[in-house]
């Protein structure tokens, strides 16, 4: 089981394609005009006291995003008779940050009760961690609802598709209309994010496509056997800034995970060209990435009279009477 945002990707593309639909900019402009203000003052603060948070609250809304469309799905809980993504195998220990959108959605309810969606929120706090941490803004267009049932059938059933290489996986993007050049840049979302020990072990023991010292950095926290859920920053160099180090260290054999390893070998590798020229121009990978990202995050949304604006990220709302 890998927490690749890499693989994350792959799966909306297979089954849905891309769906864009109307979006606004200026969206909550009358409904609720804080709504972007306090969305980001929360996330700054919670990034202040944990850096780490923001790499997740980023990795929160690919999960979101990468089964059924970025709906807020992935925040429905578990109900006795319908089981949610968030403890499907690809989601449970893999995903943090609930508990940050759920204080976000409670301030939100203060101010403007059931006006901002929470697909909304997380796409909002996937921008403003990125800013926060360093990395560039983009446009944020808004008006997405929210789901009311959870994909977990299909979470489940698409769980095989987390072994693909890097060949399929730059095939699944290139049919759905992106560049090599903006899949790599996604990629580059892992400069802030973190991997369980059991998702890169077998990489940092047994493969030869790495620094010899930085496996045996990375040993020191994954032995062969325990510590399994132990999460390690995948940019070793600045782990909390949101920068092009993560493609710096691929170069220097220092990619934590083997699929991120895989986008640079040295040796003319399909990704290689790229991954060389974002090390060198940050400036470049922060407009593919924005591209690319702006894309995404409207991938599958539900909007007009689709789905519903919850007032709790966590449970569908109740019947009306």
């Amino acid at each position: 089981m890998a927490s690749s945002l890499l693989l994350q990707l792959c799966i909306i593309f297979v089954v849905f394609g891309l769906a864009f639909a109307q979006l606004s900019e200026n969206y909550y402009a009358k409904s609720c005009p804080q709504a972007k203000c306090i969305i980001k003052d929360e996330v700054r603060k919670t990034i202040k006291k944990e850096p780490g948070m923001g790499g997740s609250l980023l990795h929160l809304h690919f999960h979101d995003c990468g089964v059924g469309g970025c709906d807020g799905s992935i925040l429905l809980d578990d109900t006795p008779k319908t089981p949610g993504e968030k403890s499907s195998l690809i989601n449970v220990n893999s995903t943090w940050g609930y508990e940050v959108i759920d204080r976000i959605k409670a301030r939100l309810e203060k101010t403007c009760p059931g006006v901002v969606s929470c697909a909304d929120i997380l796409a909002a706090a996937a921008r403003d961690s990125v800013v926060t941490l360093g990395g560039p803004t983009w446009a944020l267009p808004l008006g997405r609802r929210d789901s009311t049932e959870p994909h977990r059938m299909l979470t489940d059933t698409l769980g095989s598709l987390f072994n693909a290489n890097l060949q399929a996986l730059v095939m699944a993007f290139k049919q759905q209309g992106y560049t090599m050049e903006e899949f790599v840049a996604l990629t580059g979302s892992h400069t802030i994010g973190r991997a369980r020990c059991l998702t890169f072990r077998k990489h940092i023991y047994d493969d030869k496509n790495i620094n010899p010292a930085f496996a045996k950095a990375m040993q020191a926290h994954c032995p062969k056997v325990g510590n399994d859920s132990e999460r390690i920053p995948i940019d070793s160099t600045t782990p909390y800034v949101f920068d092009n180090a993560y493609f710096k260290n691929l170069l220097q054999q220092k990619g934590l995970l083997a699929i991120d390893q895989e986008l640079y070998t040295g040796k003319g590798g399909i990704t290689d060209a790229i991954v060389a020229n974002y090390s060198s121009n940050q400036d470049i990978f922060f407009k593919q990435y924005v591209t690319a990202i702006t894309k995404f995050g409207q991938t599958g949304v539900l909007t007009g009279n689709k789905g519903e604006v919850r007032t709790n990220c966590r449970k569908v709302n109740a019947p009306k009477a």
